[in-house]
């Protein structure tokens, strides 16, 4: 990060320097905006600090310049004197913040961090405007575990092996899965996915393996199944905790085998698909209970790939944002191009226990209230999203403490409310129950 200080008191400028570089902030100093303009036209810059009061060329008209030569970084504009004027006059002019002397000089490096941020974002939401197929596969991050976890999918991807995804709801276990296609030896091929869990146990056999024509009342054609459509391509396994013990072994079979039989045939044909499985449960205490085969587990376990929370990784948050934004700007005819840094502050700072989908619904929510071309704090709802308190380091006993269905049922109404500030419909519609029955709750637990 390198700023531009432009102030015509050496004094200044220097201390500044001296201690933006305890924080790794490279800076020049111009003595006028004349110098300024200079180092402009021969120097990059992420951010300049504009001193309002200059002979010759004054901040605000150094301002005015630079918006109309095209220069896009933050600019705060700083003054001695504080007047309510002269902040409309230099935000007006294009300035992002206005300071007054004498400022606290880390006060002033965190503004000039999220300002920078901010703006960053703003370039990445500029970038992925064309939506490239490649945007739309990528697996988003910069924090060290996404770096790992691309590491491994660039490597193991144009093998065949069986892959596991594990990782909380909503992390993006899908996203992995065609990336894994993506960088595979056959990307052109399908990618067939299915949820297990979405499927009712009679139909899920016929829907993998597919039947033959009067294998079953109502088969009167041959139904192809996923397995053979997903031929040449990858099979998505989603939700494969959700599969039953009776046909957990006949999916043993085709991994070890790699032949499937359609239902009513008696034919065993091979298939060319590359599978990969995934879930949000936990697979080893499944099969400790005997819920999940062993043998599957160690089948479907060749490769695993651990997607972490986002809560622990709040540096993905920015660039998360700017892909969502990015997207929903060409699906809502948006033309939101950022956030506002203390919007930025707020979601990099909030617990998103449904991880990269409840941050999505959050920015298409914050979007649709949006009055600026860029979100600010107040166009974000966090108050709504998912809460869930932190059990792992609780005692076994505090846990396993019984309670009432109707006890729940109360808290979980209670909590809404105070979520939406008493507000009925929204914390119905959060609840998933009508209007009529929440107040017919909140009249028999006492609510009101």
């Amino acid at each position: 990060m390198k700023v531009l200080i432009v102030d015509d008191e050496e004094s200044i400028s220097s201390s500044l320097g001296k201690f933006f570089k305890i924080d790794d902030i490279e800076s020049d100093a111009a003595e006028n905006g004349y110098s300024a303009q200079r180092m402009l036209r021969e120097n990059p810059y992420d951010a300049a600090l504009v001193d309002l009061k200059m002979p010759g060329m004054d901040g605000l008209e150094l301002i005015k310049w630079m918006r109309s030569e095209g220069f896009r970084m933050p600019i705060i504009m700083a003054s001695a004197h504080g007047e309510i004027e002269d902040a409309v006059k230099a935000l007006k002019e294009g300035a992002q913040d206005y300071v007054v002397k004498p400022f606290d000089p880390e006060e002033m490096t965190i503004k000039l961090k999220n300002l920078v941020e901010a703006s960053n974002l703003r370039a990445v939401v500029e970038s992925n405007k064309s939506g490239s197929a490649e945007n739309k596969t990528t697996f988003i991050g910069e924090s060290p575990s996404v770096i790992k976890i691309r590491e491994v999918i660039k490597k193991i991807a144009p093998s065949n092996a069986t892959v596991l995804v594990t990782g909380e709801s909503g992390t993006g276990k899908e996203v992995i899965a065609r990336e894994i296609h993506a960088f595979s030896s056959a990307p052109d091929g399908p990618f067939v996915a299915i949820n297990i869990g979405g499927v009712p146990e009679n139909l899920l056999e016929s829907e993998l393996f597919g039947y033959e024509k009067g294998a079953f009342t109502g088969a009167v054609n041959r139904k192809t199944g996923l397995f053979e459509l997903a031929s040449g391509g990858t099979l998505f396994l989603d939700e494969i905790g959700d599969m039953p013990l009776s046909l957990q072994v006949k999916i043993l079979r085709v991994l070890q085998d790699r032949k499937i039989t359609r239902l009513g045939g008696t034919t065993p044909m091979p298939i060319n698909a590359r599978i990969v499985a995934a879930t949000n449960k936990n697979l080893e205490e499944m099969v400790q209970k005997g819920t999940f085969r062993e043998d599957l587990f160690y089948r479907l376990n060749v490769v695993r790939i651990i997607i972490p929370p986002l809560r622990e990784r709040s540096e993905d948050i920015p660039l998360l944002a700017a892909s969502i934004i990015s997207k929903y700007n060409r699906s809502m005819g948006s033309k939101i191009d950022g956030f506002a840094p203390e919007a930025l502050e707020a979601l990099k700072k909030h617990d998103f226990y449904g991880n990269v989908r409840e941050l999505e619904n959050v920015l298409e929510r914050a979007m649709i209230f949006a009055e600026q071309n860029v979100i600010t704090l107040s166009d974000l709802d966090l108050r709504s999203s998912v809460s869930r308190p932190d059990v792992q380091n609780k005692p076994k006993e505090v846990l396993q403490e019984a309670v009432s269905l109707k006890e729940i049922e109360k808290q979980a109404i209670s909590r809404a409310l105070q979520r939406w500030e008493g507000n009925r419909t929204h914390a119905a519609e959060e609840l998933g129950i009508s209007r009529r029955t929440l107040i017919s709750k909140i009249s028999e637990y006492g609510l009101e």
